[in-house]
């Protein structure tokens, strides 16, 4: 099969597309005839090994796994041994842990589900990780209830389009904050209101928001808190991956988030997204209903993955790019 691999860690010229077995299947595992995948955060910082704290997971001096993607959607090709409630010829979505950027991948069986009924499969590929992601940090993280106020700092990349809608699916009022170029798009999510930042800070309007979901880098975290309610809950997605070479932008929310939140009223958390069906399935039923629709930016064949992923890096998309197979 045709797979897009990498052999050391670096740039997007480290990536080629090559001819490699197709994957085996575990007794808990499905086989997945991909039709779509998509770029994420963690394409970029597995690809590069920075910050260096990833390679403790993906191998110290050389990638553990060659190819590169996580999301996927696709057709059941075969199913393991104790798989039950999947069989060949099923749609499906989820994520892999042994790469998507291929014609065939395996997935636990645990991190799939039917694909939603009304979307392709390039739309339906756009959703699991980023989805997910955002769904834990408004569902869970902010325990965002009706009436709530939320904050979503870059409404417009992959986890803020998703968390825009899911926090106005679960009843909220829903601030976007995006770049100027953006603002149309952030509004048709269905936001109540945007904020430019090139022309306004996000504590423009004083401490009343209930939840700030920061999906955009590297604000402080002083910044941050004038925003929320003397109780409020900032949820931290992410990082700047491209600063500093051990953590990156990361320990702001692993080390300087959890201390402060022990010595304040508001809460802090970090959103660490938890990869799992029953998330996935709840994201379908939104779907379904009409209340969540994947916005993809720009999809590329699989030959042009290291365009794709330079895009995603750089130019600076409105919602998902996706790779068709």
């Amino acid at each position: 099969m045709k797979a897009i691999v990498q052999d050391t860690y670096g740039s997007t010229d480290a990536l080629r597309l090559r001819d490699i077995d197709e994957p085996t299947v575990g007794d808990d595992e499905v086989l997945v005839q991909v039709r779509a995948a998509a770029i994420d955060p963690g394409v970029w910082i597995f690809m590069a090994g920075r910050p260096y704290l990833v390679r403790l997971a993906s191998g110290l001096r050389r990638p553990r796994v060659a190819v590169r993607g996580r999301d996927l959607a696709g057709v059941v090709a075969a199913v393991g041994a104790r798989v039950t409630g999947i069989q060949p010829g099923d749609e499906v979505y989820g994520t892999c842990l042994r790469g998507s950027y291929a014609e065939f991948a395996s997935a636990p069986a645990q991190r799939l589900a039917r694909k939603p009924v009304n979307l392709s499969f390039e739309q339906a590929a756009a959703v699991p990780v980023s989805g997910m992601t955002a769904l834990q940090a408004v569902r869970d993280s902010g325990a965002v209830r009706p009436g709530a106020r939320v904050m979503v700092i870059g409404a417009a990349g992959g986890v803020g389009a998703f968390a825009v809608q899911i926090a106005k699916a679960y009843g909220a009022t829903v601030t976007g904050v995006c770049a100027p170029t953006k603002t149309d798009f952030v509004r048709a999510l269905g936001a109540d209101d945007v904020l430019d930042y090139t022309r306004e800070e996000i504590d423009r309007d004083g401490p009343v928001y209930d939840v700030v979901i920061d999906t955009g880098g590297d604000r402080p975290l002083s910044l941050l808190r004038r925003a929320l309610t003397s109780h409020g809950t900032l949820a931290l997605v992410g990082g700047t991956y491209s600063k500093g070479r051990l953590l990156g932008g990361y320990g702001r929310q692993m080390f300087r988030a959890p201390l402060l939140s022990m010595l304040v009223g508001q809460r802090l958390r970090s959103v660490t997204a938890v990869e799992r069906a029953d998330d996935l399935e709840e994201l379908r039923e939104l779907i379904e209903s009409g209340a969540l629709t994947p916005a993809i930016d720009r999809t590329y064949p699989l030959a042009e993955v290291p365009d794709a992923i330079r895009h995603f890096a750089e130019g600076h998309p409105a919602g998902k790019v996706v790779v068709t197979i």
